[in-house]
């Protein structure tokens, strides 16, 4: 079966790598639902020899995926409102934000960036899809529209000084109609910022975990330069993060703003020309290595479990999903998970079935051995677990402590 690319429509023909047949990976389950068939999606990633768009077909429609009951929040990291706060203070003054100013979020999720902007009484609003969410920053007195964004939503709403999109790009379908609708919402001299994670950085941290459903692209800063520039915006500065295991804070203007391109934006693009991103010899290798860290990762459980040593795991991630149903690891190897997040406590891992309980109830269990899923959260881990071995699966498996 043959597939479209969503930017530019030519044919897919070559894949980078098959994690097999796979559940969405935020679809936690109850406990009455483990007796139900499961629905699971090809997990196949292409590339796009035309435009050069690393993808996933959509064969889950968005509102499949991001439901009223989606369970992440992101507000559960401390870590990440850090990252916001720090944001929202150098954007502030870097923009000359003011009473006077609109700031639009998108994907803005339960308010965990933009409680900074109404703090500095700064008008704002988010768009959430979630209701589970958006509720949550609506209790925060955040104003907030649950529903998808795009060109026609855009054209509804108040143009905005700054416009913020935080790892929501990769998930967008229609990755075209969602940077059109940027474009129509942005001031003349307004800007936005989006993060997404480096399609360089997957690509060199062997970070195949990170690949799901809800990730319908994964991003180098050329393509989305690319993309920007077919609907009239273009990149005028960018930012290397740490944040998800490497990102990039991508900064777009209108095009016919005065704003120019830093010599940062020159610099990201060679190092991603010099990695031969926009060449399939760039992928030869992917599936061999996401194969050994898999394997890596099954005989240390298998090796644990057979000294009588029981090791928990640690945050009820996404791509903790995806690396354990594509180790075909369960709760005989890994007898449940430890999220803070209490809309996941209670559920079962989709796919895996792995309970997923409490930090309380992990602490009464004496763990001694955690495998640490969000693996980009490790320093975060391992203040709350002080003394506590800890491993991670990615790149490869990794002990701390």
């Amino acid at each position: 079966m043959s597939f479209p690319c969503r930017h530019c429509g030519s044919s897919l023909q070559h894949h980078a790598i098959d994690l097999g047949h796979q559940p969405p990976s935020n679809a936690y389950l109850t406990l009455n639902q483990l007796e139900s068939p499961e629905l699971t999606y090809p997990l196949k990633v292409f590339v796009c020899e035309s435009c050069w768009l690393v993808q996933l077909p959509a064969h889950a429609k968005a509102d499949e995926l991001f439901k009223a009951d989606y369970a992440y929040f992101s507000s559960t990291s401390t870590s990440w409102c850090c990252h916001a706060e720090r944001f929202v203070r150098s954007t502030v003054k870097r923009l000359g934000l003011d009473q006077h100013s609109h700031v639009v979020e998108l994907a803005s999720n339960d308010g965990y960036l933009l409680q900074y902007i109404k703090k500095l009484g700064i008008s704002c609003l988010g768009i959430e899809p979630t209701k589970a969410t958006a509720d949550a920053a609506r209790l925060k007195g955040i104003p907030t529209l649950d529903r998808f964004f795009g060109l026609d939503l855009a054209q509804e709403l108040q143009s905005a000084d700054l416009v913020v999109a935080n790892n929501v790009l990769a998930h967008v379908p229609d990755i075209n109609d969602f940077l059109a609708g940027i474009a129509c919402l942005l001031k003349v001299d307004g800007l936005a910022s989006i993060e997404c994670p480096h399609l360089l950085r997957l690509l060199k941290g062997n970070q195949f975990d990170t690949i799901y459903h809800e990730h319908y692209s994964y991003l180098s800063l050329q393509v989305v330069d690319r993309i920007a520039a077919k609907v009239g915006l273009k990149v005028v500065d960018v930012e290397e993060l740490t944040t998800h295991g490497g990102s990039l804070r991508i900064w777009l203007a209108l095009e016919e703003s005065t704003a120019i391109a830093t010599e940062a934006v020159a610099s990201v693009l060679a190092a991603e020309q010099a990695a031969g991103l926009e060449t399939l010899a760039a992928w030869s290798n992917f599936q061999n290595r996401a194969a050994m860290a898999k394997n890596q990762l099954l005989r240390f459980l298998i090796d644990q479990q057979e000294s009588q040593a029981v090791v928990f795991g640690y945050g009820a991630a996404a791509k903790g999903n995806t690396l354990l149903n594509y180790a075909g690891v369960g709760s005989d190897l890994l007898p449940a998970v430890a999220d803070r997040a209490v809309s996941k406590q209670g559920k079962f891992l989709p796919g895996s079935h792995i309970p997923v309980i409490s930090p309380e109830e992990l602490a009464v269990c004496n763990p001694q051995a955690l495998l640490v899923l969000p693996w980009n959260l490790i320093q975060e881990v391992s203040a709350q677990w002080p003394g506590c071995q800890l491993f991670t699966g990615i790149p490869q498996l990794t002990r701390f402590g």
